[in-house]
């Protein structure tokens, strides 16, 4: 399997996942949507759900991979403000949730780096 497949199939799997458990526990998600944002968290939350599961079907199938990492990036820059803030929000945690939620924002840039290996 090519460098590419591999990280079309990552971040399928974690699409999928994520997607999957913002449909089945949107609680934690619906959290960490910013409240400047109009409207209810629920319905980023579903979504952003919503649109993880149909990413992931497209970075499945070698037809509409190249799609899917262009997909995939604009999912990943989107759902950055997220993290910033549940990084804002568990700024006073303990520790271990402080390191957790500083930690995703240089892993979006990853997963924004891997999704555009897959769109090239």
């Amino acid at each position: 399997m090519s460098g590419g497949r591999r990280t079309a199939a990552f971040l399928t799997v974690l699409l999928g996942g994520a997607g999957v458990m913002h449909l089945v526990r949107p609680e934690p998600f619906d959290s960490i949507v910013p409240p400047v944002l109009p409207g209810p968290a629920r319905t980023y939350t579903l979504a952003s759900g919503a649109a993880e599961l149909a990413i992931a079907g497209l970075l499945a199938h070698p037809r509409t991979r190249r799609v899917g990492g262009h997909a995939a990036t604009a999912l990943f820059v989107a759902v950055f403000p997220a993290n910033l803030q549940m990084a804002y929000d568990w700024r006073r945690a303990r520790p271990r949730k402080r390191a957790i939620a500083l930690s995703r924002l240089p892993l979006q840039a990853v997963l924004i780096a891997q999704a555009r290996h897959v769109a090239r």
